[in-house]
This record gives C-alpha cells, sequence and structure tokens, in this order.
C-alpha cells in the first residue's frame, strides 16, 4: 500500500479527530501527558479520494445492516461532552451490565474444573463465540507468503551497535491477481548478540504515512518526550525489536474489505457476516511475521513478544488469543473491541465499534449488538477474550481518565481480573486482587500484568514497567565479557 493509499485509507471526514489523536499514538511513545485535541481549524479538508473511501464504507456498512435486517443502530458515545449522546465518564453509572460471563463455565453450563476440559471444551466453545459474533473467521486455506530481505544496514541507535533488515512478504495473489498484499516488517537485532535473541514487535504506522502527518498537523511534529525510545530501551535489555505495519495486510477502512488479504481471499467480493474483519487480518499479518522470525538466525523466535496501541492494542490482544507461539504481550489503550469489557459503559461503546467508520475491524454479526440486541446479549466479553492467552504473559496498560478515558482502564482492569480464574486453573497467578487499584500502582507480580499511568493516550509511561515484567519471561542470550 502507498503512503498516499494508507493516509487515504485512515481519514475519512468524520474521524479527522481520530486521525490526529492517532497520529499522537504513533509519536507519543515517551510522552508523558496527554496530547491537547486541535482546534477545527487546524483539520484539513477532505480531499475527493477521501470522500470516496468513507462513501464506500458507508455504503458496505449499510449492505450488512440491510443483510441483519436491522433498520438503525443505536449511536455510539460522543466526544463531546456538551452532546446528548456524550460519553459516560462516571464510575457510578458504568455497571449497567455488572454480570460478565465466566470463562470457566461451559455453554451446557457445567463447570469447567480441569485445565484438560479447558483445552478440549471450553476454549474451543469461547474461540467459536468469537469468529462468529465478534472478530469473524479466519478463512481456512489463506495464500503463502514469501519474505524478501530487501535491505541489511549495519547501523547505531543510541549507543548500540545494531544490525537492521528491511522486509517485504509477498503474499501470493493468484487466486486474484488484481490485488496484491505486500507485508512491510523491519527487523532490528543487537550485532554484538552472541545468539538469537528474544524480540519485541510493535504493530504500527509507515514512516512515510507518519511523515505526511507531521507535515499535514505540524502542531504534533515534536510530541515525543525525552528520555530513550521504547526501541533503546529493549536494546538495553538486550533483546531486538521490529516494526510491522498492519495497514499494508488490510487497509483500515470498510471500502478496504474488498482489498487487502481480506478482498484477495474473497476474490474481492463482499464479506459473508461471520466473514473475519481487519482486527482479525491484522492479527494474521503480525503470525505471518512470526513466521519468518522462525526462519531467522537472529531471533530466538520462541521469545517474541507482541505490543500494539489503541486499535493496534486491539489487534495484538487478538493475535496473541489466536496465535500461542506470541511469548507475551504489551496490549496499551486497547479499549473496546479490546481489553475493554464491553458490559462496562464508561467511554467508548459497542455502537462506535458498529459504526461505519470502525465496524471494518469486526464480524459483520457484531452489528446486531448496536441493533436489536445489546452489549449484555453478548456470548462473550474481553475477560474471555484474555482468557484465551493464557497461561501465557500479558500486560493490560491504559492512561488516566483525564486524557484516555474513552478507552475505559477500570473496564479493562476488570476484564483482566476476569481472566485470572484461567490463569490459576492453569498453574499460574492472576493479579492478587479484583479491587482497581490507585493509578500508577504496577500489578506485575502474576502472569497477568496491569497498570494506569497518569499520561494520556500514549504507550510511553508504560514501557519501563512492561519491559521490567518481559524480563521475567524473556531472557537475552550471554555475551561474553571480552566483547562487551
Amino acid at each position: 500500500m502507498s503512503a498516499k493509499q494508507s493516509f487515504a485509507s485512515w481519514f475519512p471526514v468524520a474521524v479527522s479527530f481520530t486521525l490526529v489523536l492517532t497520529f499522537a499514538e504513533g509519536r507519543a511513545q515517551n510522552a508523558p501527558s496527554s496530547i491537547p485535541p486541535p482546534q477545527p481549524a487546524t483539520r484539513p479538508a477532505p480531499t475527493p479520494e477521501q470522500l470516496a473511501i468513507q462513501a464506500a464504507s458507508e455504503k458496505d456498512h449499510q449492505r450488512v445492516m440491510d443483510e441483519l435486517g436491522i433498520k438503525a443502530l443505536r449511536r455510539g458515545a460522543d466526544g463531546d461532552a456538551n452532546s446528548p449522546n456524550a460519553a459516560n465518564y462516571d464510575e457510578a453509572k458504568a455497571d449497567v451490565y455488572p454480570k460478565i460471563p465466566d470463562p470457566l463455565v461451559l455453554n451446557n453450563g457445567k463447570p469447567v474444573t480441569t485445565a484438560k476440559v479447558w483445552w478440549s471444551k471450553r476454549r474451543p466453545e469461547i474461540v467459536e463465540l468469537f469468529d462468529r459474533e465478534i472478530y469473524g473467521r479466519t478463512p481456512a486455506n489463506l495464500p503463502k507468503v514469501t519474505w524478501e530481505v530487501v535491505s541489511t544496514v549495519h547501523e547505531k541507535n543510541g549507543d548500540v551497535l545494531v544490525i537492521t533488515k528491511t522486509l517485504v512478504g509477498h503474499v501470493d495473489n493468484s487466486a486474484d491477481p488484481k490485488i496484491t498484499v505486500k507485508i512491510d516488517l523491519t527487523l532490528t537485532t543487537p550485532a554484538n548478540a552472541s545468539g538469537p535473541v528474544p524480540v519485541i514487535m510493535e504493530l504500527g504506522f509507515s514512516k512515510e504515512f507518519m511523515a505526511m502527518l507531521a507535515k499535514r498537523f505540524p502542531q504534533f511534529a515534536a510530541t515525543a518526550g525525552p528520555g530513550p525510545t521504547w526501541q533503546q530501551q529493549v536494546l538495553a535489555r538486550g533483546w531486538g525489536y521490529a516494526e510491522y505495519i498492519p495497514t499494508t495486510v488490510q487497509p483500515d477502512n470498510g471500502a478496504g474489505l474488498t482489498e487487502g488479504i481480506i478482498g484477495l481471499a474473497n476474490k474481492g467480493q463482499p464479506r459473508k457476516l461471520d466473514d473475519w474483519g481487519a482486527l482479525k487480518a491484522w492479527a494474521w499479518g503480525a503470525s505471518r511475521c512470526l513466521d519468518y522470525f522462525e526462519t531467522d538466525k537472529a531471533v530466538d523466535a520462541k521469545q517474541v513478544g507482541i505490543e500494539g496501541h489503541s486499535r493496534y492494542g486491539k489487534a495484538s490482544l487478538v493475535a496473541m488469543a489466536y496465535d500461542s507461539r506470541f511469548a507475551i504481550g504489551y496490549i496499551s489503550s486497547s479499549g473496546e473491541a479490546g481489553a475493554k469489557l464491553y458490559r462496562h459503559i464508561f467511554g467508548e461503546q459497542v455502537g462506535n465499534v458498529a459504526g461505519a467508520q470502525e465496524y471494518h475491524w469486526m464480524a459483520g454479526n457484531f452489528l446486531k449488538y448496536a441493533g436489536p440486541l445489546t452489549p449484555g446479549d453478548l456470548p462473550v466479553d474481553a475477560n474471555e477474550l484474555i482468557a484465551l492467552v493464557a497461561p501465557r504473559p500479558v500486560f493490560i496498560s491504559g492512561g488516566a481518565t483525564n486524557g484516555d478515558g474513552w478507552i475505559d482502564a477500570k473496564g479493562m482492569f476488570l476484564a483482566a481480573a476476569g481472566a485470572g480464574p484461567v490463569y490459576r486453573l492453569l498453574g499460574k497467578k492472576d493479579m492478587g486482587t479484583t479491587t482497581f487499584p490507585p493509578i500508577e500502582t504496577a500489578l506485575i507480580d502474576g502472569d497477568v500484568a496491569f497498570r494506569q499511568h497518569t499520561g494520556g493516550h500514549t504507550p510511553g509511561p508504560n514501557w519501563p514497567t512492561f519491559l521490567d515484567f518481559a524480563s521475567r519471561y524473556l531472557q537475552a542470550p550471554v555475551v561474553p565479557a571480552n566483547t562487551q
């Protein structure tokens, strides 16, 4: 996908603020506080290409509603506090649906009391429900990906000598030659490593895309805070890092559902109601990156972690849930459709994700829960998505309500707590509490970890805590003393 295509796909008219916020996501890896919203005058007029993408997305969204027989959807929450549909930020009003699904009760009502029953019966039941109703089904026979090393560069990141490989994953498009999918990935490892190293892979945006945003929104060009970048913090542990661009696998809009890997799998035809959405497709791309790591002698492929923020936090959690090869996850500000309980009515809601600007992340069937059904009718919730990660370690992160309230830190904490019984059943440790902790409290002694930082919509403040947590599980090879 070109930088122009990526930008256009990411900037529908109705979400200009979301784009700016997501620009902050990419730039503010180390920012200590939230990014103020721009004044309306700073928002550029949409291009004809962006208007066409929005129109095509709305048309496909209506097609899905028609297939479901839904006349109208409930509105999602508004970020405008003066709107009659303003998002709820009052915790006293959040527990509209206080009873969440129990991950250790089978569909027939019988309790799950052994790990064997979890793996053989209950976990497959939960996966089926997420596939059918939430994220959609990944096709069984997807095309092969052939990886090409485009360049290998010896350079420095800070004071560390590194080797950076630029890679392209060529997806076989013989099923529909009109659709081309090329996965963008870079891999950086310490040049002096004595053996394969752990790698943390981030889902993020291309450098071209970020440069284009910086040009359009110069007020955000210098939002990064002081101190080492997340990449430098990873290198300081003796690990490597990778950066994967999900939009090179699947465009981030409804118009793109007949393109990318979803379009290729469907030969350019519209999705069925239980077909996969962009979150599943982005997760599939992350797994193909892991396929490559298994062939690279510089990488310890059994020690690959995944990190994503906001919508890419959602995709990273989905990747962890569906691919047991990922060793650990840093799930930052993932919110609704990620680690946040759908039943916790705080910040973003089902109606937002089911709307024309975000529905493409999900299965078509998900729209029912913003129409005739409610969040209380969902057969699963985010606690069960986190439970699918068990027994592997996962770190759930969010910012302060003032700056990151949309993603509902408490709703994510409650989901993490709700996954705890599965971790305990599998011989692991939960967070050690079901009481929402004071802000800046790190709960990292168990295998499910949580921390709410005082910054805004950024993963930056929690990188050091995540890396402390991850160091319990990931081990770099020992460098001989005479080479240090």
